[in-house]
């Protein structure tokens, strides 16, 4: 199976110039949401994980598979707001802005191996501030998964060059 073939691409989404990749098809697409599932764990065999951190959205789809599989726990990095108890955030840069993103403070403890997922790597900025934000916590990134990198924005080498491993499982040129 071709993983690519099944993701769906939408040409000047969310504005022009840009080549949105849109997973919803892949994960529509049972062989293929398994496989996903199952590439993304492969690289953790024989490591000691302990938590999967998932940033909103597709990566709560994706994290929350993966931890099944991983039969451990998974946590949800959510935008500011939406968590419900005592929160620790990380603000990052946007092209227009700033946002945050916010962790339970006792989400995860200190020492904790985590896997960050999430659906697809760009620029890079949620990413590297999820990782901020799981160490600032005390946990320590075993891995930075993606089923999707545009390695022309450059997201995986500045994780790369912060010292993390990145995976991903399918890499398309361009925006």
């Amino acid at each position: 199976m071709d993983l690519k073939s099944t993701v769906r691409t939408i040409p000047d989404y969310p504005k022009p110039g840009i080549m949105f990749r849109d997973i919803t098809t892949l994960l529509a697409d049972a062989r293929a949401f398994r496989r996903v599932v199952d590439e993304m764990v492969q690289p953790l065999a024989g490591d000691k994980i302990d938590k999967v951190v998932g940033i909103e959205a597709r990566g709560f789809i994706l994290g929350g598979a993966v931890a099944h599989q991983l039969s451990i726990g998974f946590v949800p990095m959510r935008k500011k707001g939406k968590l419900p108890h005592r929160t620790v955030g990380q603000r990052y840069a946007l092209e227009y802005g700033e946002d945050e993103i916010e962790l339970h403070e006792d989400a995860i403890e200190a020492g904790e191996r985590v896997l960050l997922v999430d659906d697809l790597i760009a620029t890079g900025g949620t990413a590297i501030a999820g990782v901020k934000l799981i160490e600032k916590i005390g946990g320590d990134i075993a891995l930075c998964s993606f089923v999707i990198d545009l390695p022309d924005l450059g997201g995986a080498e500045k994780l790369r060059g912060l010292g993390h491993s990145v995976a991903s499982l399918m890499s398309f040129k361009g925006a």
